[in-house]
């Protein structure tokens, strides 16, 4: 008797959606034990939570409940199902989701939220903006018998080493994030505080050469990226069964085949670092896709991407032509500026003929278009890197179309009609087509400041800390 009372205690009841609604008001975190009526509760993880509740000792943060799927409304997705399923709120928001017993697992998010929770308390840190998931059963998601949409954007971080970013092997992957439909929201080449990169690298704090390699991570440029799922799954049709290519002839003794029809699935991508494994690029970088720490990292690193994001506050690249550049620079400058642009950065520069070409790609079925190239390779531009809300948008439409004719026909307040010049037909003035293409020429124009290491003949043996680093 004495152990069920304990039990109980522990765990508070959860059997109505009137006492669904009521556990929702706790404040801090509540571990939820979602059972059948049928089964009962999951008693394989009973011992850690009392173990969680005495060590931590956060009677008004941390707090267990057992909820019953049959009799609350809230969790009919979730109903005869046979496998545990644990569910994380946080001050009444679902935040997270356990299948299964997974003791290890569910310690860790358990200590993660609460050592969060009292930071937070204490003004040590902000509160993350918490991902509120659906709840669906994960059989459900991955058969597409669930459907839901969400407004909330999820992000993941990836960290490309330093030893990647001095190959240049950066360049690479980021290409790779990009072609498999990942959208690559901010990036910047940084050195890692070290309390960023003792959590993020946390899988290797066994490791016997982990605080080497903070050093290096702390002490040498990374690429750090903040990337976001763009479309993530893809509809495929598959045979229920396979079918023979050989031909036989049918017993008449034998009952007759049954033939399935092809089935269509709907099947979720992979994730990024599903991805980054597949592409072998998993030496060089590493991804964190939980939610909560993804969101205090950017609060971190990139104070200011929440506000920008929420805002539609966005970076573009903007270039005028050489003629422009040399005769009405200041003029476009102020009106750049009137128009609520702020520049960010900005450089004079003589394009290659590959910078050129990709600028003018447009007019390249032209006559003039090689007479254009050699006007852009010999006389200096003008980039310049612009912040406002939509900016990649604003722009393209401030500009206007890539030729004088079409901008008299339809945008004759564009710049491209204001500044336009006898020698080409053509938009005095370049934009990024989108906002990965814009980030990608920033960074072409603008690359942030390499840094080169030196390596002690009696360490250089350790190379493979780096070559082990995203693991």
């Amino acid at each position: 008797m004495a152990s069920k009372k304990r039990e109980v205690q522990l765990q508070s009841v959860v059997n109505s959606q009137n006492l669904w609604d009521e556990m929702l008001l706790n404040k801090g975190l509540t571990v939820i034990d979602v059972y059948q009526a049928w089964c009962g509760p999951c008693k394989a993880v009973q011992a850690l939570f009392r173990k969680l509740k005495n060590e931590l000792n956060e009677d008004e943060l941390l707090h267990f409940v057992v909820a019953e799927a049959d009799s609350i409304v809230t969790l009919q997705p979730f109903r005869d199902k046979c496998e545990p399923v644990f569910l994380f709120s946080l001050n009444g928001k679902i935040i997270a989701k356990i299948q299964g017993a997974n003791a290890p697992l569910i310690n860790r998010k358990v200590i993660a939220l609460i050592d969060e929770e009292k930071k937070i308390a204490a003004g040590e840190m902000a509160r993350p903006q918490y991902v509120e998931i659906p709840l669906v059963d994960s059989l459900d998601e991955e058969y597409g018998e669930v459907h839901y949409e969400s407004n909330v954007e999820v992000y993941n971080m990836a960290v490309i080493n330093p030893d990647a970013v001095l190959m240049r092997k950066n360049l690479e992957i980021k290409e790779k994030i990009t072609k498999e439909g990942f959208i690559i929201e901010i990036q910047e080449n940084m050195l890692l505080p070290e309390e960023v990169a003792r959590e993020f690298y946390n899988h290797m704090i066994d490791e016997p050469d982990f605080e080497e390699f903070v050093y290096s991570m702390t002490n040498r440029l990374s690429c750090v990226l903040i990337i976001s799922q763009g479309e993530d799954t893809e509809v495929i049709e598959e045979e229920a069964l396979p079918q023979s290519d050989v031909v036989e002839e049918p017993d008449p003794l034998e009952e007759p085949h049954v033939r399935f029809a092809p089935m269509l699935v709907k099947k979720k991508r992979d994730s990024l670092q599903e991805y980054m494994d597949r592409q072998h690029m998993s030496d060089y970088c590493h991804v964190e896709d939980d939610a909560v720490k993804v969101s205090k990292f950017i609060d971190i690193l990139f104070p200011d991407f929440k506000t920008m994001k929420s805002t539609n506050v966005q970076r573009t690249l903007g270039l005028l032509y050489p003629e422009v550049c040399e005769e009405e620079k200041d003029n476009v400058l102020d009106i750049i500026q009137n128009e609520g642009f702020t520049i960010l950065m900005q450089r004079q520069v003589v394009l290659s003929e590959e910078e050129a070409r990709a600028v003018c790609h447009v007019h390249e079925d032209e006559d003039y278009f090689d007479n254009l190239i050699g006007y852009m390779c010999s006389n200096n531009s003008y980039i310049l890197v612009l912040m406002r809300e939509h900016s990649v948008e604003r722009w393209k439409e401030l500009i206007g179309p890539k030729t004088v004719e079409e901008a008299y026909a339809s945008h004759p307040d564009s710049l491209c009609v204001r500044f336009a010049s006898g020698n080409f037909p053509v938009n005095q003035f370049y934009g990024s087509s989108s906002k990965a293409a814009a980030e990608t020429e920033i960074e072409h124009f603008f690359p942030p400041q390499s840094t080169l290491a030196l390596i002690k003949p009696h360490v250089s043996h350790k190379e493979r800390i780096h070559r082990n680093s995203m693991r």
